[in-house]
């Protein structure tokens, strides 16, 4: 009948030799390597037969273990100047390390556990504190105030709203969009050349309303040269500009 052996648990190399250490009640600076080795390879024989995926961080650290018991078994060389190395100390500063982070972690987790049986409630103001308004004594709020003082008051507020007032864009006037449409000022021209067969460019932008006006009218006249519905001729250089028109009723 095979007996079936359940194994702590660990969560890797240092943890096992830390449960290793303070089972034997051992001094973490003067570790019994041969020892600590031996019982550690055990748990490792052990680990094995139940589950190699786990097993090869084990295994390194076994074989430092083994390197150290080794170096410690081997007679150290004799040096004047130099003090011997001890080959546990970079195994005991890991160690050292690794207790200090675990001890941590089990302050974090006991905090943790404190904190999901804390509940906060949220904070309210009653409504005779909100609605609370501290009464205002005027007799003592204008008691220093005379006329004097508050038409030096009413000058220095309007020296400041004047200020505000840019000296350059205050005095342009408000601009608004003309609407005027290319086709509609090329049927006014067409209608218009219905009753004026020969009239001067310039007396006919003269006659607009606006600067958008003179455009589009400018424009309506190129449109309807392109068409052929009018044309433009001038005598001499810088005269005024006359234009013939083709459209008959």
């Amino acid at each position: 009948m095979e007996m079936t052996v359940k194994l702590q648990v660990f969560e890797g190399p240092l943890d096992l030799l830390l449960h290793l250490l303070e089972k034997n009640k051992v001094n973490i600076y003067d570790i019994p390597i041969v020892e600590i080795t031996n019982q550690y390879m055990e748990y490792i024989a052990e680990m094995k037969r139940q589950d190699l995926n786990v097993v090869s961080e084990f295994l390194v650290m076994a074989a430092t273990l083994i390197d150290i018991k080794s170096r410690m078994l081997l007679p150290a060389p004799e040096t004047e100047d130099e003090e011997e190395e001890d080959p546990r100390a970079e195994l005991v500063q890991q160690l050292l390390e690794y207790k200090m982070y675990k001890c941590m972690a089990y302050e974090l987790r006991d905090r943790q556990m404190d904190a999901e049986r804390v509940l906060f409630k949220e904070p309210t103001i009653p409504p005779e504190v909100a609605e609370y308004e501290e009464p205002v004594n005027m007799e003592e709020l204008v008691s220093d105030v005379t006329l004097a003082r508050l038409n030096e008051i009413f000058k220095s507020i309007m020296k400041k709203q004047v200020d505000k007032i840019d000296p350059i864009r205050s005095k342009f006037g408000k601009i608004e969009k003309e609407e005027v449409s290319l086709s509609d000022k090329m049927a006014y021209l067409e209608n218009y050349c219905l009753t004026h067969s020969r009239f001067s460019f310039r007396s006919l932008l003269e006659a607009q309303a606006g600067k958008m006006e003179i455009i589009v009218t400018f424009l309506a006249i190129l449109e309807l040269m392109k068409t052929g519905k009018i044309f433009i001729s001038q005598e001499h250089t810088f005269d005024d500009i006359l234009i013939q028109s083709k459209i008959v009723a």
